[in-house]
């Protein structure tokens, strides 16, 4: 009896060691594969990082065609702008042109119908002198569209030049005989007016022919 049991007793004995065993070993293996674990895990670190880079590389160079894309369109709206300014220059130059040649060819058109009138009464006078021998008709008749022509003339910014009694000025005079003897207050004024002066807008049409006291 005493013999089975001893023999049982190192049966079990026999087989719990390995069991024992393959526990240590579970355990080493769980550690070498957490190890391998962390190993891996390790360059996959480093991969998601050199994504990252990637990626902001992307994003920047993205980022530089738009920006090259808006200065792009903005010279291209520049350039359009400098051509719409160039053409509407060109229309007001020949515009311009146009109308100052015009204003050449037809400046004095105003003037010539305001002064068509006067041109009908003397129409009238010449034809009522071939009808009368009354001189005082003829020549109030004259009078009266003298006074009309002048008043038309001033209509139009025309003036005469006065002469009566004035100092001599070379801006509205023009000197075309010397009176000598005329005593001192004379001296330097005008003495006749040989032909009548104009000034339109007070700019001088013509100088008034004067004979000027010495």
């Amino acid at each position: 009896m005493n013999t089975e049991n001893i023999n049982d007793e190192n049966l079990n004995g026999s087989e719990a060691a390995p069991t024992e065993n393959t526990g240590a070993e579970t355990a080493a293996g769980c550690e070498a594969e957490t190890a391998g674990t962390k190993d891996e895990g390790q360059p996959a670190e480093t991969t998601d990082g050199d994504t990252k880079t990637e990626t902001e590389q992307g994003q920047v160079e993205q980022s530089e065609p738009d920006a090259l894309d808006v200065a792009l369109a903005e010279i291209s709206d520049l350039k359009d702008k400098q051509l719409r300014l160039l053409a509407e220059f060109e229309n007001y130059k020949r515009r311009t042109l146009k109308e100052r040649a015009e204003l050449i060819l037809n400046g004095g058109a105003s003037a010539v119908t305001a002064l068509l009138p006067v041109v009908d009464d003397l129409e009238r006078a010449i034809a009522s002198q071939q009808k009368t021998d009354d001189i005082d008709a003829i020549r109030e008749g004259v009078v009266l569209i003298h006074q009309k022509l002048m008043k038309t003339l001033e209509g139009l910014g025309v003036k005469t030049i006065d002469t009566a009694d004035a100092d001599f000025s070379t801006d509205l005079h023009e000197a075309v005989a010397l009176v000598p003897g005329m005593g001192d207050d004379k001296k330097g004024k005008v003495i006749d007016c040989l032909q009548t002066g104009y000034t339109m807008n007070d700019k001088v049409l013509r100088h008034a022919k004067v004979a000027v006291g010495q």
